[in-house]
């Protein structure tokens, strides 16, 4: 499933989605980011997974951050060092954190920064949790 997008609309495209995970990542704390050039895997212009720099192992992959037609977001690598294990973390916390939402309750350590659209916005959240499990789960979008 990873496209070969790589014309200018698709490289103006990628370049856009590594400016917002810079951009999205600095505000969350991180210190001058060091994000991949190109996405590890996407499928444009829906989808992007880009591999952040440890801080503490420089050259290896210390986080997976994801952006496109979707909220950007980020997730520790760990145990399997692959983009499908970006889409899978994620996936998970975001439909558990959706469902808590539905009920009016709040996530265990996820939240919105304007917290009272979570209730408003827990369709739309649940909605892309499950597609990011189904990509992560079919074995043709990894080959």
């Amino acid at each position: 499933m990873n496209d070969n997008f790589k014309d200018e609309a698709g490289e103006h495209w990628c370049g856009t989605q590594r400016q917002q995970v810079l951009a999205y990542l600095s505000s969350e704390g991180f210190e001058s980011p060091n994000v991949g050039d190109w996405p590890a895997w996407h499928v444009a212009p829906v989808i992007s997974v880009w591999a952040v720099e440890s801080v503490e192992l420089p050259g290896s992959i210390g986080w997976w951050a994801v952006s496109g037609d979707c909220p950007t977001d980020y997730t520790v690598c760990s145990g399997e060092r692959h983009p499908r294990q970006a889409l899978r973390d994620i996936g998970n916390r975001w439909q558990k954190a959706a469902v808590r939402w539905a009920d009016g309750l709040p996530a265990d350590g996820f939240g919105l920064r304007n917290a009272a659209q979570e209730g408003e916005l827990a369709p739309l959240l649940l909605s892309r949790s499950r597609q990011f499990l189904t990509i992560a789960a079919d074995d043709s979008n990894w080959e």
